[in-house]
């Protein structure tokens, strides 16, 4: 082999040894970067403050879970109806909104390990019957939030009821408080520490058992795309870190009177 060829085949080796360690290093810096998605109008888990910042339990617990995972994280707020279809569009990289872990959406995303449980409540005018099978309610009007998992319990269920469908929690409280709808359906535990603790809920109260499971999912996890089973590792990894370490329990008893698992 002449010189010239040496010289040319170590140029080409090393041209290549460059190309590939600025793709690792690109590929290090992105697996150390996440956009997080929550909703942003689902107080106490996630809502804006007066300066427009995100707050909430949601929102902490994103935080923590990027600080064990050693990622800078952007967390942005997304329409319910949009999370899914955001994150396979790649438009974020995780979704941290109490997202019901459901076999439906399982056929779509990957989930952590749940982070917490869900019950659901029906609530409505104090003096209503505490009867709300789907035969009781035939003909009533009950609000829900569209795209939730209570939403589509209550299609599937209560098919002989005039179900009202809102963008958000709130929207259909005040229709509740207005007397546009006899009862609404959601989490309890949004309910217990939003609208039950506002003065315009005096006059309401939870009817009918706690439901939980089945439709209603297996409690709560973060979703994933499925092709990115290293973020999904990582998630859980950190995950376990903050419930060992108390974080999750400070961060819940930050806002709650009582446990979430």
């Amino acid at each position: 082999m002449t010189p010239s060829m040496r010289r040319f085949r170590l140029l080409r080796w090393l041209t290549c040894a460059t190309l590939s360690a600025a793709v690792w290093i690109g590929a290090a810096h992105a697996q150390d970067s996440y956009r997080i998605a929550t909703e942003g109008t689902y107080p106490p888990w996630s809502y804006k403050d007066a300066q427009g910042t995100l707050q909430g339990w949601d929102v902490d617990i994103a935080r923590a879970l990027c600080e064990k995972m050693k990622a800078k994280c952007e967390i942005v707020a997304q329409d319910w109806d949009g999370m899914l279809p955001g994150l396979l569009s790649r438009k974020f990289d995780l979704i941290v909104a109490s997202m019901a872990i459901t076999e439906q959406r399982r056929q779509r995303v990957a989930f952590s390990t749940k982070y917490k449980d869900t019950v659901s409540r029906f609530v409505a005018r104090k003096g209503t019957p505490d009867e709300v099978s789907p035969q009781a309610l035939k003909g009533k009007t009950i609000g829900v939030q569209r795209g939730s998992i209570q939403a589509g319990f209550l299609t599937h269920n209560y098919g002989s009821a005039d179900l009202r469908f809102y963008d958000t929690p709130q929207a259909a409280e005040l229709d509740l408080v207005a007397g546009r709808v006899d009862y609404i359906f959601g989490n309890m535990v949004t309910y217990f520490v939003g609208f039950m603790k506002t003065p315009q809920a005096k006059d309401f109260a939870f009817v009918g058992p706690e439901f939980k499971g089945g439709l209603l999912g297996e409690g709560n996890g973060i979703a994933v795309r499925k092709d990115d089973p290293q973020t999904l590792a990582k998630v859980n990894a950190a995950l376990d870190a903050i419930r060992a370490d108390g974080t999750y329990d400070r961060i819940t008893a930050k806002y709650f009177p009582f446990k979430l698992m």
